[in-house]
This record gives C-alpha cells, structure tokens and sequence, in this order.
C-alpha cells in the first residue's frame, strides 16, 4: 500500500469536502500540516477541524502543496481562481470533485501545473460506502496516481478511467444513482400503500427491503444482480407475477436506461 502523509491543502468543506476530510484523518492520511481552506464553514466542520489537529483557514498566505484537492461548488471555479492560482506549483498534483470542470477548465485557471486527476465521487462516501470514477492527465506520475488514488479510496471504491468523457456516464449511473435507489423506496412504499397497507409500515418495509437486499448484495460479490434476482424468483410465484411487470417492454431497464441518458446528457451540457 501506498504510504505517505502528504503535504496536503482541502478548498472546500461542504458535504463531499468534509466526507473526504474526514475519511482522510480517520485512516491517517493526513496530519497536523493538512490545510482546509472554507469560506464559510460550518459548525461541524470547526468542531472536527479543531478536534483532529486540521489547519482550518489558517492566517497568512497558504504555500502551495504536494496535493491540492478541489472540493467548492462548480460555479465558484472563477471567482475563486485567483486565489487557487498559487497553489497548483508546477508540481503539484490537483485532484478535482468538480463536477461539470473539464480538465480544460481547470488547466486554464491553473497553468502551472499538469497533473490533474478528475473525479466523481457519490454521495455514500459520507459512510464511507461511495464510489468515484476517476481520469488521471498524462502529466499525473505513477506515485502521484497513488497517492489520488488512496485519497480517493478513503471513503470507498474506486474505478480508474481511461476516458475523461466517460465521466459524464460515470455521473449518470454512480453519482445520481442513490437518487434512484432513494425513489425506488420511496415509489414501493407508495405501491404498498396503495395495495392497502398504512403509510407508515409500508415505508418501513420497503425501505428495509431496499437497505437488506442492498446489504445482501454486497456481501455476495462472486454473484451477479440476475443471479441474485433469480434466486429468489419461484416460477409461477408472486415475484414472478411482478418482474413480469418490472421486466416487460416498457418496464424498469427501458426506464432506467433513458433515465441514465438524461442524467449523462446533461452532464455533457454542463461540462460543455
């Protein structure tokens, strides 16, 4: 395994900064030196700054480190390009969460540098479960991917692209995926409802319907998600009546394959 304590400077503590921050102090990744630069940040984030030992918003000009790791909302790249200007050396490696921020983008409001890393994390790394699609520039050396990558594995898996584009389907299948798991509970709650069970245990079952079947497959990685489905489909039973249904012409894969087109479109329109 990779090991280091890197000169390290977080821009950006909201949701996926602190995720990120956090999985970073409590594997030891970073110390004392790690520097969290938030313009506003919230009362957790000083409370956990304070408590860990992270350099929040320090005085005096931040020197530039060996990893900058970009975490503010997309359309604040501009306004603050000054200000992260001086920290991207020319050897510095800059990891980017934004989303939509082409690495075109981010080499033009930070010149100095070439090695950039481009990711997509998703929202269960706040539990340390997420996943992150990450492209690397060819300016990134072997030790700098490394180190990205252990960064990045802090709060969950990682799948290395070798196409920055496919980030934009990355977006469409991991990063607003938990969206259409969460609507998935919240539709079969509605279903149960409307098959005469009271709200509130009908959202109760669907829900630990969805967080145990999600929970038994990931304990089974050696088998698939059909194979899982079929395991516990009896021919002629009740989960048969209802995949004929969910599996039929117009069914949930023809839905959930437009849906993923909608959300990578879009990506496309905001990254261009």
């Amino acid at each position: 395994m990779y090991q280091f304590r890197p000169s390290l400077t977080l821009v950006g503590a909201g949701k996926m900064g602190f995720a990120l921050l956090h999985g970073w102090l409590d594997r030891d990744l970073a110390g004392p030196e790690t520097v969290v630069l938030e313009p506003a940040p919230s009362g957790e984030a000083k409370a956990f700054c304070a408590a860990r030992g992270a350099r929040l918003n320090p005085p005096g000009e931040p020197v530039a480190p060996r990893t900058l790791v970009l975490a503010i909302k997309p359309q604040m790249l501009d306004q603050l390009a000054p200000i992260l200007e001086p920290l991207a050396a020319p050897d510095t490696l800059v990891v980017s969460i934004l989303a939509g921020k082409r690495v075109a983008d981010l080499s033009a409001r930070l010149p100095r540098t070439q090695a950039f890393v481009r990711a997509m994390p998703n929202t269960p790394a706040a539990i340390g479960r997420g996943v992150t699609g990450a492209f690397a520039t060819a300016g990134v050396s072997a030790e700098q991917r490394a180190c990205a990558d252990v960064l990045l594995r802090a709060v969950g898996g990682v799948e290395w692209l070798d196409d920055e584009a496919l980030i934009d389907a990355v977006t469409g299948v991991s990063g607003s995926g938990p969206a259409y798991v969460f609507y998935l509970a919240e539709a079969l709650a509605e279903a149960g409802r409307a098959a005469g069970l009271p709200a509130d245990l009908s959202a109760r079952l669907a829900r630990a319907t969805v967080e145990g079947a999600s929970a038994l497959m990931s304990q089974s990685e050696s088998v698939t998600p059909g194979q899982l489905r079929e395991n516990v489909t009896s021919p002629g039973g009740t989960t048969a009546a209802a995949l004929e249904v969910l599996m039929g012409k117009d069914g949930l894969k023809a839905l959930m394959t437009r849906a993923v087109a909608a959300a990578t479109r879009r990506a496309e329109e905001l990254s261009g």
